[in-house]
């Protein structure tokens, strides 16, 4: 289980950093967000590719949408100003240890 987190950890920072990118950063922020689009639609690309990468690291498509799920609430509290920076990255680590602990329970990715 520890090489299932290590690899929700290396997936979490590819997603956040390199495969988010300058448009996805800045749309996803209904507070500021780029005129014209829909900052919902940024935000659900984000989200989903952060639970992509849940979903085929586990093998479990219920934990990559619970992850898109997750994702979306923290990364928009973080935009909207209600939790900082250090909070949403704690969080986004805290539901990788979550899910591991889930697959753990439920006998999968052994």
């Amino acid at each position: 289980m520890m090489e299932i987190l290590a690899l929700l950890i290396v997936g979490h920072m590819l997603a956040d950093y390199p495969l988010q990118g300058d448009f996805l950063a800045r749309g996803k922020n209904r507070t500021a967000p780029i005129p014209g689009v829909p900052w919902q639609h940024p935000l659900a690309a984000h989200s989903i590719i952060h639970g992509g990468f849940v979903g085929i690291i586990t093998g479990t498509i219920w934990l990559g949408l619970a992850e898109a799920v997750v994702h979306w609430f923290i990364d928009d509290a973080k935009c909207r100003g209600l939790i900082s920076y250090h909070a949403d990255q704690a969080l986004h680590i805290g539901c990788k240890v979550l899910w591991v602990a889930i697959l753990a329970q439920i006998g999968g990715a052994a």
